[in-house]
This record gives C-alpha cells, structure tokens and sequence, in this order.
C-alpha cells in the first residue's frame, strides 16, 4: 500500500497531476479541493494517498492531510459509492463542509453534486452521520502541517486553453458537457488560472 509521497509536480492537468519520486512518475487524482492548494509546477509537495486496484486499472489519489483522506476512506464504505463519486464529492465541497452537510441533514445540497440523486444522497446521509459523529472537533483527524504550500495555480496557456482545460476536469468528475460548459462560461474571467475557473464554476454550480 502506497500511504503517502513526497516528490516534485511534473504535470498538472486537473484533476490530475504527475509526480516524480526518485525518479519514477507517479500519476495522482486529487479532489478540486486539494487541487486548489498545490504548489505550482516544479515545486515539491508531499500528499497523503490512497491506492485502488481494479482488474482493468491501478489507480492512485491523492490527499493533502489525513483528514480529507479519511472521508474519502469513509465514502467508500458507502453503498453504491465507488472512488469516482468519491473524488466528485470532496471536489464540490471540503472535508468539513460535507461533514456539516450530512449532520444537518441537507439533502438539496448534496444532489447538486455530480452523480447524486436524491436517493443517493437520502442513503449518505443515513450512513454517514453515525460514522462522521464527532469528526467536526477532529476526533478522527490527525493534522498534517508537512503538506503544501498555498502558492499560485498552474500557468494558463491561453484563455481558450484555460476554459477547455476547466471543462475537462468538470467532465472527469462527472458534470455532464452541457453543464460544465455552461458553468465555465459563466465564471471566466481573462487572465484567470484555471484552478480558480474550476472553483468558481463548481461553486456556480452548488
């Protein structure tokens, strides 16, 4: 098992990255949430991970403290929710705000999250809030203050690039075409990195 790395971002191509470690390129998802606070291209970050090996790919996450990885953990416990849901949820909304959301009971905020219907979202709610009892004062959580630093996103090529590369990271996390497109129109700015595209169109969105 493969629990964290320390290395130097190669690629960044939301919501993936590319990390050499001593030498090899390791490909990582990460949630938009983390995303947003990597350092730029060339610069070190260590990221928690969580390995999945299916029979037809090994897929790799990453994470930039433990608290974020273990909700992860703890969604995919959940019936019916597979790491691509996952990664989804924790892109529309933080760690902590998921947590709030399911002990407030708010259903309407989570069926606006990409490939959660209201009976999805009815079961997550049932199952998680006995899980998630306590975690909003950090009883389950472990700090980590070796993560990243928040520094400026990744450099946009062009402002069609920006947008294209906003809408395919909106695709990867399950937003329909229509959708993600409607939504990066709707935020983009020129001059704007496409972290922050990503960002304020999922938050257009929520």
């Amino acid at each position: 098992m493969i629990g964290r790395l320390r290395g130097t971002i190669i690629e960044k191509q939301p919501p993936e990255i590319l990390l050499e470690v001593h030498g090899i390129g390791y490909e990582l998802q990460l949630p938009m949430t983390c995303f947003y606070e990597l350092p730029v291209v060339g610069e070190e970050v260590c990221l928690y991970t969580h390995f999945v090996v299916r029979e037809d790919a090994q897929l790799l996450y990453g994470f930039n403290d433990k608290r974020t990885r273990t909700l992860f953990r703890e969604l995919l416990k959940a019936n019916g929710v597979g790491p691509k849901l996952a990664l989804a949820i924790l892109s529309g909304m933080s760690a902590s705000q998921f947590v709030t959301t399911v002990e407030r009971e708010d259903i309407s905020s989570l069926i606006k999250l990409p490939g959660v219907g209201k009976k999805t979202a009815e079961r997550l709610v049932v199952e998680m809030k006995d899980r998630l009892k306590g975690w909003s004062e950090g009883a389950l959580f472990t700090p980590y203050t070796d993560a990243v630093s928040v520094t400026a996103a990744n450099q946009p090529s062009s402002a069609s690039g920006v947008e294209e590369e906003a809408i395919s990271a909106l695709l990867v996390l399950g937003y329909k075409p229509q959708q993600a497109s409607a939504a990066v129109s709707r935020v983009y700015q020129a001059d704007m990195k496409v972290e922050a595209v990503i960002r304020d169109a999922l938050r257009s969105m929520a």
